[in-house]
This record gives structure tokens, sequence and C-alpha cells, in this order.
């Protein structure tokens, strides 16, 4: 790394932090006039709308085989996904602690390395995952009792970042067969948007009240959380290590929270800070951990062998 690059990497993790933790927030702004569901149609649909020119210029001719691929990661990866926080949070749940549950992608992921990549954990990776989960249960504890969403909602931001974890994982697997960044996203993006188009349309219709706050909330999701934070995360990965960028990603909860004590009056106890110190540093262990390379394995073997729960992030908020 040079030493422009660290001089610049202190505003690009800036930035980095506030788009990622913008979708959280977005989210919960926009539910003040739109259903979720409407929300996440018209979120894909524009974000996909706006790559799908550079998607057909950029990159190879793609196979129905490839397409179908995109279609099953967009079901994991974004409608499932996507789906399960936002709804979690438009039933009431604390938007700092989705943020904190979406950010757990790297532990699932870990424990999931074993059976479908063949990648055991480390000692080390276990006592952090042990440690991420305790920092949550804290955090869970003041959150529910200050929050007014069923018990059950609070499964579902847990279930969607499963969800996002097996489709990280199955995408690991085929990752040299993969199509270009912007093919995946403007692919996925309307993907999910057509498997959220008839759901939005049987829970209030595809066209919410056109109101400020909606437009503002949809034009914040595609601009911040979709565009600016993955072409910011993905210019940083190019230029610096994954273990950093990822590191660097952690730090958004504690901001998320933040915002929605300053936005919407969402509680901001010490058992919550306490809880976020403690994840995060479980979060460390575990995404920091390089997998020792073997003498024999050759430079992809050898980057593919850290690089599963190092490189993996959520898709913001």
């Amino acid at each position: 790394m040079t030493s422009r690059s660290r001089a610049v990497f202190p505003l690009l993790a800036l930035v980095l932090i506030v788009c990622w933790s913008s979708g959280f927030v977005g989210i919960r702004f926009s539910t003040e006039s739109a259903t979720v569901p409407q929300i996440l149609f018209w979120r894909s649909a524009i974000s996909g709308i706006g790559l799908l020119p550079f998607a057909l210029r950029m990159g190879p001719r793609l196979t129905r085989e490839q397409v179908w691929e995109q279609v099953q990661y967009a079901f994991l990866g974004m409608f499932l996904y996507l789906g399960g926080f936002a709804l979690g949070i438009g039933l009431g749940v604390h938007t700092g602690l989705v943020a904190l549950t979406a950010d757990l992608v790297p532990l699932a992921i870990a424990a999931l390395s074993a059976p479908v990549l063949g990648q055991p954990l480390s000692g080390r990776q276990w006592i952090g995952m042990l440690v991420g989960l305790s920092g949550v249960l804290l955090v869970s504890g003041d959150a529910f009792s200050a929050g007014t969403a069923p018990a059950w909602a609070y499964l579902l931001p847990v279930a969607a970042m499963l969800s996002f974890a097996v489709s990280v994982l199955l995408q690991e697997r085929r990752r040299h067969q993969s199509p270009t960044l912007v093919q995946r996203l403007a692919l996925q993006c309307l993907a999910s948007a057509a498997m959220f188009a008839p759901v939005a349309q049987l829970t209030g219709g595809l066209v919410p009240p056109l109101t400020a706050d909606f437009v503002i909330g949809i034009g914040w999701l595609v601009l911040l959380a979709t565009y600016g934070a993955w072409s910011i995360y993905y210019y940083c990965l190019r230029r610096y290590r994954p273990a950093v960028v990822s590191a660097t990603i952690y730090l958004s909860p504690p901001l998320t929270m933040v915002w929605a004590w300053a936005m919407f009056g969402e509680p901001l106890t010490v058992g919550m800070t306490v809880g976020v110190v403690v994840t995060l540093a479980g979060l460390v262990m575990v995404a920091r951990y390089e997998a020792p390379t073997p003498v024999e394995a050759g430079p992809t073997q050898a980057t593919r062998a850290a690089s599963p729960a190092d490189r993996a992030a959520p898709l913001g908020g």
C-alpha cells in the first residue's frame, strides 16, 4: 500500500461506513409512507434498470445457465435477505439490531465453510464466533425490552443473514465462472424486483402514494445504499487488504444506532453500546484470520482458502 493510499483510506472508509449504514436508515425512513414490499420493489427495479445498459456493454455474453444462477442468488441474497431485515424493521425491530445481525454474515460463512467448501474453522475463529454472538445477545436484551415488535419478528433478520451467507458460499464455489460485478448486480436487482412485484401488489399495490418521504427514501436507497456502498466497497477491495475493508464495514452498526436514535427516537442504551463493541471484537477475530498457505498450493488456491469470510459483506440495508 502506497503512502497516498494510506492517506486516502480514512476518507474512503468514512464514506463506505456512511453508505453501508444508510440502507438500514433508508428502509426505516421509507416505511413512514410505503409498505416494505413496495420499497424493495422500487429500490430493486430502479437499481437494476440503471445498471442494465452497463451490464449489456461490459462483460462477456451470458448463457442461460449463468442467468438462471443469478436468479437463484437473487432469491437468496436479495429477496430473502433484503425482505427479511426490511420486514423486521417495518414490524418494529430496532434498526441498529437489524444492522448488527446483518453484519454477522462472516460468522455464518465461517460456520458453513466446513460443510460447503471443506474449510474447517480454527480455534481462534470458534472463539470469535462465541464472542460475537454474546455481544448480539447483549444488544438484543435491551432492544427486545424497549422494542414494540412481536417476538417472532426478531427471527427475521437472523433468517435473512443466514440466507445471504448461503448465497455467498454458493457463489464462491462458482466464482471462476461468474459474470462481471455490473452484470451480477443488474441481473440480481431485476430478478429480485420481479420477485417483490407480486408481493407488493398483494399487500398494497405496486405504486404507493408518491410522497416526498417515499421519493427521498428510494433515492437514498438506490444512490447511497446500492450504487454508493457497492462501488466504494469494490473500489477499496481492489486497493486494500480484504480484512481491512471488511473490518471497516463492521463499524456501520454503531453509526446505524446513532442515526436511528437521532432520526426516529429509537433507544440507545449503555447495554447496546457494550454489546456492539463485544460483537465487533468477535467479528474481527473471525474475519481477520487467514489460513496458512500450504507449500504445494498455488496462488489461486491460497487466496481462495482464506477468502470467503474475509471477503464477504452484507448488501447494506
